[in-house]
């Protein structure tokens, strides 16, 4: 297994792990009773193909397998830049689903790497790899010289003890999608 950055190709599969990081409840809000997952999926392959999008593969760091395939992923930015990433979204779900997000909430803020999407394809769990995953991004985070910063559901303990055990502290809590969550944060040492 290596961990790269990510390249424009695995656009469908990051869009897919992406997917799945934010549950299919939430891509079911966003989209709109009237669309379909694979709509969801059309528009965040396209976000992801982008150079301006939070979303975007040059975001993302990829855990490939031997023969190339991606079995995960983790989406990172600088919160300061949310909102400036954000507006391809926005446009986009305008265009794809006749949805105004605009006014959506802010998951993070500036002074945080915020860590967008971590997920493992089912296939190579249990192997490291999301801790893997998330020792880049907390990497990336130290070079910055700012705190790495996530959202967990409230509803999926697992991930949780995952963070916790990597080191990430509960901040605060939100709503985001529709669902509950924790604001976790790891503490980069100065």
């Amino acid at each position: 297994m290596v961990i790269q950055t990510a390249c424009r190709e695995h656009a469908n599969a990051i869009a897919r792990l992406i997917m799945q990081a934010m549950n299919y409840d939430c891509c079911r809000y966003y989209a709109g009773p009237e669309h379909s997952l694979e709509d969801f999926e059309r528009m965040m392959t396209r976000l992801v193909e982008a150079d301006n999008s939070q979303y975007s593969y040059t975001n993302t760091h990829v855990a490939l397998d031997d023969d190339g395939c991606v079995a995960g992923i983790c989406v990172t930015y600088d919160g300061a830049r949310l909102h400036e990433l954000r507006e391809a979204f926005i446009h986009a779900a305008r265009e794809c689903f006749g949805r105004d997000y605009s006014t959506i909430g802010d998951e993070t803020a500036p002074g945080e790497l915020y860590i967008d999407s971590l997920a493992v394809d089912e296939q190579y769990r249990g192997r490291g790899i999301a801790g893997d995953l998330l020792r880049v991004a907390i990497a990336k985070a130290s070079d910055m010289g700012i705190p790495a910063g996530l959202l967990v559901d409230k509803g999926n303990p697992l991930a949780e003890r995952l963070y916790v055990r990597m080191g990430f502290k509960h901040v605060g809590d939100t709503v985001w999608g529709g669902h509950p969550m924790k604001h976790l944060q790891y503490q980069i040492s100065t």
